[in-house]
C-alpha cells in the first residue's frame, strides 16, 4: 500500500508539473476575455467568450490555430443554418432536431473536425430554441466567439507559452520508463520461457497507447509554439532535434511491440530462442534508458549508441550465421517467429540510433555492420 501510494503521488505530481501551466493559461484567458466582453462588447454577463477561450487553451493543445478557425466556422455555419430554416419550421422539439441534423451534416460534408461539428450543432440549438426568435444574435455571438478564440490563442502562444523541450521531456519520461520496464520483463520471461509473463509484457507494451498519443499531441504543441510564439523562436533549431528523436522513439516502440508479439508466438509454439536474444533485449532496454538520460542532461550519447550496436550484434548471433551460398541448405538457430522478432529488434535499434542524433543512413550502416560482425564471430 505504501509503494502504491508513493507511486500515485509521483504520477499526480508529474501531471501537475505537466498541466499546471495549462491551468494558468486557462484562468488568465478567462479573466482577460471576461473583461474584454464586459468592457468593450457591453455584455453584462459574458459566457460565450470566456468559455471559448478556455476551450481553445485546454482542449486544443497542439492545434490551437486550426481549432479556432474550426470553432468560428462552426459558429457561422450553425447561425446560417438556424437563421435560414427557422422562419420556415418555427420553434419546437422536432424543429430543433432537424436544424441540428442539417447543421452537422453540412459540417461533415465540409470535412470539418470536432470543433466545427460541436459548434455548428450547439449554435443551431441556440438559434432553434430562442423564443421569441432573435435575429440580431448572429453578429454578437460570432464576435464573442472570435474574441474568445483570439484571446485563447494569444495567451497560449504569446503571453505564457509552454516550454517546448521541457514539455516533450516530461511526456517522454513515463513512456520510456514504462517501455524499458516492459522490455526487461520480456527479456526475463523469454529467458525462463514463461508464456504467461511474455503475454503480460506484451500487454504492458500494448497499454502504452495513451502515453504515445499524449507525446504526439505534446510534439504538435511544441512545434506550434516555436512557430508562433516570439518568446520561443530561439528554440526552433533545438526543437528540430527533439522532434526527430520523438518520432523515431515512437517508431521504435511500435517495433518493440511487434517483437514482443512474435516472441510470444515463438514461446507458445516451442521455437528455440537462444540466450543471446534476451540478452540483446536487455541491451536494447538499457540503451533506451541511457539515451533518455543523455538527452535530458544534454550529453553526447556515445554509451547508449554502443549498447544499441551490441544489441544488434547479439541478436545476430542468436539468429545464426547467414547462408553464404543460397544454393546450399542452412538452418537458423531461430524459428520463423524468432526470425521476424530479430528483424523488429534491429529496426527498433536503428530508430533509437536515429533518435540519438545519428544520420538515418549512418544508422542503417551501423546496424548492417553489427550484423556482419555477428556473422564473423560465428
Amino acid at each position: 500500500m505504501r509503494e502504491r501510494s508513493e507511486r500515485t503521488l509521483r504520477i499526480r505530481a508529474w501531471r501537475l508539473r505537466l498541466f499546471g501551466l495549462l491551468a494558468v493559461q486557462a484562468g488568465l484567458a478567462a479573466t482577460i476575455t471576461w473583461f474584454v466582453s464586459f468592457r468593450f462588447l457591453h455584455n453584462p454577463t459574458p459566457v460565450l467568450a470566456p468559455t471559448t477561450a478556455v476551450g481553445i487553451v485546454a482542449a486544443a493543445m497542439g492545434s490551437r490555430v486550426r481549432r479556432t478557425v474550426e470553432l468560428l466556422a462552426g459558429v457561422t455555419l450553425g447561425l446560417a443554418v438556424g437563421d435560414l430554416l427557422m422562419p420556415f419550421f418555427g420553434i419546437g422539439p422536432w424543429q430543433t432536431g432537424v436544424v441540428v441534423v442539417l447543421a452537422i451534416v453540412v459540417a461533415v460534408l465540409l470535412k470539418g473536425g470536432g470543433s466545427l461539428l460541436t459548434q455548428a450543432g450547439g449554435t443551431a440549438v441556440l438559434i432553434a430554441t430562442l423564443e421569441p426568435p432573435v435575429r440580431e444574435l448572429s453578429i454578437p455571438r460570432f464576435v464573442e466567439a472570435a474574441v474568445g478564440g483570439l484571446i485563447g490563442i494569444a495567451v497560449g502562444l504569446l503571453v505564457v507559452p509552454i516550454h517546448p523541450q521541457r514539455t516533450l521531456q516530461r511526456l517522454a519520461a513515463p513512456l520510456v520508463d514504462l517501455s524499458v520496464a516492459a522490455l526487461r520483463e520480456l527479456a526475463t520471461a523469454v529467458r525462463v520461457r514463461d508464456p504467461g509473463r511474455v503475454d503480460e509484457s506484451l500487454n504492458r507494451m500494448r497499454n502504452l497507447g495513451p502515453q504515445l498519443t499524449a507525446l504526439g499531441e505534446g510534439l504538435g504543441a511544441a512545434e506550434e509554439v516555436v512557430r508562433w510564439a516570439p518568446l520561443r523562436w530561439r528554440e526552433r533549431s533545438s526543437l528540430a532535434f527533439h522532434a526527430t528523436s520523438v518520432r523515431h522513439l515512437e517508431r521504435s516502440l511500435h517495433s518493440c511491440r511487434s517483437m514482443a508479439r512474435r516472441l510470444a508466438k515463438a514461446i507458445h509454439d516451442g521455437e528455440p530462442v537462444p540466450e543471446e536474444f534476451p540478452a540483446a533485449i536487455d541491451l536494447l532496454a538499457n540503451g533506451a534508458w541511457a539515451l533518455r538520460c543523455a538527452i535530458c542532461s544534454h550529453q553526447e550519447p556515445r554509451g547508449p549508441r554502443e549498447q544499441l550496436r551490441m544489441a544488434v550484434e547479439l541478436v545476430g548471433r542468436a539468429q545464426g550465421e547467414a547462408a553464404r551460398d543460397p544454393t546450399r541448405p542452412h538452418t537458423h538457430r531461430l524459428g520463423y517467429s524468432g526470425m521476424i522478432a530479430a528483424g523488429e529488434l534491429r529496426t527498433a535499434a536503428q530508430d533509437l540510433l536515429t533518435a540519438s542524433g545519428v544520420d538515418p543512413h549512418e544508422a542503417v550502416s551501423v546496424v548492417r555492420r553489427a550484423g556482419e560482425e555477428a556473422d564473423s564471430h560465428d
